[in-house]
């Protein structure tokens, strides 16, 4: 990409879309479209259309997507299956009629089956049943890694796609009742701080690992794979099977990262484990070696990214009580 690239970036405000608007502006570039849902409802195929046909973007970073946790999940399958279908077609197909030079799909790690080979390779795609509880929002993101095959293998464009693992970091959701592990975990301790509490309860026997990796680092890799010279990303990708894993390639304890995220609070109490509560899967880590291979790896370490995230919360926190 040249810095003067017209680079449209749908879901700018959303967790990954804003490090990527960051990590873009860090490095230079200057030239972006952005719109707000209320400006432009990416499920509307006509209103995408228009859009496109009128700003012309050279790339497209598609970061835009309904998610949620697994009661969300559970409770509106329909709409999870029905936006992300919606979105990713229509910003697809509006990519391939207006020539855009190059596209990046943003998937997830819940693409893969339920009971997977660990380290999880892009090969286990499809090799088994997904997790039921997010099924739909699964299927929804595995044809969008198809949709971006197909086109390229019909119209030999140059759309890519990449799966994260689990993310955190600056702009996370840190809500009481439907946040993610990292964020839940230390709006706990936080609060458990600030009203002298003797004890943070953790849900669970702190013995599932997972893997882990800096929203900022995530955003770094898009950028790395959106610039890889076509013949680099092909040779170490397939036709049909183009995705990428993007992570760390390291996981730890619940109880490992329970007690990292109680040294970047300073809470000084004691962790108890419930587990009378579920664990859930035991071990979730993906195969980083296609992007290591390609020359990209993850640089922020856990602690590090953990206190950086802690800084931010409290920033706005603080803005919040003001």
């Amino acid at each position: 990409m040249l810095k003067e690239s017209k680079i449209y970036i749908a879901g700018h405000r959303g967790l990954v879309g804003s490090a990527i608007l960051r990590h873009l502006k860090s490095s230079g570039f200057s030239n972006f479209i952005t719109r707000t849902h209320d400006e432009l409802e990416l499920t509307n195929q006509l209103a995408v259309h228009e859009f496109f046909k009128q700003e012309k973007p050279d790339y497209v970073f598609l970061a835009a997507a309904k998610v949620g946790g697994i009661h969300a999940n559970n409770t509106y399958p329909a709409d999870f299956i029905y936006d992300n279908l919606m979105v990713q077609s229509n910003v697809i197909h509006a990519a391939y009629e207006n020539q855009v030079k190059r596209l990046l799909f943003l998937g997830s790690s819940c693409i893969y089956p339920k009971t997977v080979p660990q380290p999880m390779r892009e090969d286990a795609l499809m090799t088994a049943p997904l997790e039921p509880t997010n099924e739909p929002y699964a299927l929804a993101k595995i044809a969008g890694i198809k949709l971006c095959e197909s086109y390229n293998r019909q119209y030999q464009t140059d759309f890519r796609s990449v799966m994260p693992t689990n993310l955190y970091g600056i702009g996370d959701n840190f809500h009481p009742e439907n946040s993610h592990v990292i964020p839940a975990l230390m709006r706990r301790f936080h609060e458990a701080k600030e009203n002298n509490e003797s004890e943070v309860i953790v849900w669970g026997s702190g013995k599932p690992k997972r893997e882990f990796i800096h929203v900022d680092d995530m955003a770094a890799a898009c950028v790395y794979v959106m610039e890889l010279d076509k013949e680099k990303y092909q040779d170490n990708t397939l036709p049909m099977l183009s995705h990428i894993n993007i992570g760390s390639g390291i996981d730890l304890s619940i109880k490992e990262l329970a007690e990292t995220v109680k040294k970047v609070t300073g809470f000084q109490g004691k962790i108890t484990f419930d587990s009378s509560k579920p664990d859930g899967t035991m071990r979730k880590l993906m195969d980083v070696s296609r992007i290591n291979k390609m020359g990209w790896k993850a640089d922020i370490s856990l602690e590090d990214g953990l206190r950086s995230t802690y800084d931010w919360y409290l920033s706005t926190s603080n803005k919040r009580e003001a």
